[in-house]
């Protein structure tokens, strides 16, 4: 849910897990997960990429663009957690890239400062630490997300690597799930894809809620929940499957079981690399049908 809870879900998971005390976690580094290599691509084609800037109404965002070498292919935009842009992006972005589509990953905070934005060992203890990645979160106003898709989007459009004749896909981590939906519905006859993975509020009371954009969406979905997130709002996958069935959309909502918030990201505490696998494995599955 990218807050408070999930953040001492995380903690506890890993006093559990390894026999910690408090302080010994608070002295761990958020790129524990990284030392688990990600597995091999299959076929994997050969990718370049780059550090890029992008010009927004409110200023230049910097982002990191990984494609193929070679011919055109689907875009995708990838909206991070709420750690942002950095190296466990990188190369998860370039990871698919492997795959055959030109990756778009941004740093969803430009307006506050360039990426990182957040230090290599955030301490989940910290009250201080947990106010800053708040108030960057806090920052991302659904309008300020629209701001930035219709910036993203034609970027990528005016890439000679990304396909003009076939569909887009935009993945979401955490906080990064809703920005899928907002982002499918600025774009609903260009998005033909859309992945969250652990998303935060992607169901509420507000009238903004992101659910409440699935009756304007185009696209095929993948709904990757965590455990604890599912706990605590069970109602959300029901609301969300009766809502991509009311509009006729083909959807994968799942409960991943045993996986707690945050666990596809590579470089995260909870990191689950074979509960990731499985939602990564049906991600690529859905932009063999959706983006062809």
């Amino acid at each position: 849910m990218c807050d408070n809870d999930s953040f001492d879900d995380m903690v506890e998971y890993e006093l559990k897990s390894r026999g910690l005390s408090r302080r010994q976690f608070g002295a761990l580094t958020a790129g524990a997960g990284m030392t688990a290599l990600l597995p091999a691509v299959a076929d994997a084609v050969d990718v370049t990429g780059s550090n890029v800037d992008i010009a927004t109404p409110d200023g230049t965002a910097d982002a990191y663009f990984v494609h193929p070498t070679r011919g055109a292919h689907p875009g995708v935009l990838m909206w991070p957690d709420i750690f942002g842009l950095r190296t466990a992006f990188e190369q998860m972005a370039t990871r698919l890239a492997k795959s055959g589509y030109s990756v778009l990953v941004v740093n969803p905070f430009y307006r506050i400062q360039k990426a990182p934005t957040s230090g290599p060992n955030p301490n989940f203890n910290d009250p201080a630490t947990r106010k800053t990645l708040t108030s960057l979160m806090t920052s991302l106003t659904p309008e300020r997300i629209v701001t930035d898709a219709h910036a993203f989007i034609p970027y990528l459009e005016s890439q000679p690597s990304v396909s003009k004749t076939r569909k887009m896909a935009t993945i979401g981590y955490c906080m990064g799930g809703p920005f899928t939906f907002r982002t499918a519905a600025e774009f609903p006859d260009r998005i033909g894809a859309v992945c969250t993975f652990h998303g935060a509020n992607l169901v509420s009371n507000a009238p903004d809620s992101p659910h409440l954009l699935i009756p304007k969406l185009k696209a095929q979905f993948v709904i990757a929940i965590a455990a604890n997130d599912d706990q605590r709002q069970p109602e959300a996958k029901t609301v969300l499957s009766k809502a991509f069935r009311d509009a006729h959309l083909r959807a994968d909502v799942e409960v991943y079981k045993g996986a707690m918030h945050g666990w596809c990201v590579i470089d995260s505490r909870v990191y689950n690399h074979d509960q990731a696998e499985r939602a990564w494995g049906k991600m690529l599955a859905m932009f063999k049908r959706a983006l062809a």
